[in-house]
C-alpha cells in the first residue's frame, strides 16, 4: 500500500515527463495495463514511488565482459 499524499500524484503529461516518454506511449501503457495506476474519477493519475519502482524492475543489466 502507497502512503503518497493525492496531492502528489501525476498526471498523464507529468509521468510522461517524468519517464521522457510521449503521452501517447503512456497512454498506450494504460489502456494494455502495463504500468500502474489510479483512476480518480475519469482521470489517470500514477504514483511516483510506483513510477520509480515499474523502472527499476524494467532495468536491463550488461553482463561484464
Amino acid at each position: 500500500m502507497t502512503t503518497t499524499p493525492p496531492g502528489d500524484l501525476l498526471d498523464i503529461d507529468a509521468a510522461a515527463k517524468r519517464l521522457a516518454v510521449t503521452e501517447r506511449f503512456m497512454r498506450r501503457l494504460v489502456a494494455e495495463r502495463r504500468i500502474p495506476y489510479f483512476k480518480v474519477g475519469k482521470f489517470v493519475r500514477f504514483d511516483p514511488d510506483d513510477l520509480d519502482i515499474w523502472l527499476d524492475e524494467r532495468r536491463v543489466d550488461v553482463p561484464k565482459l
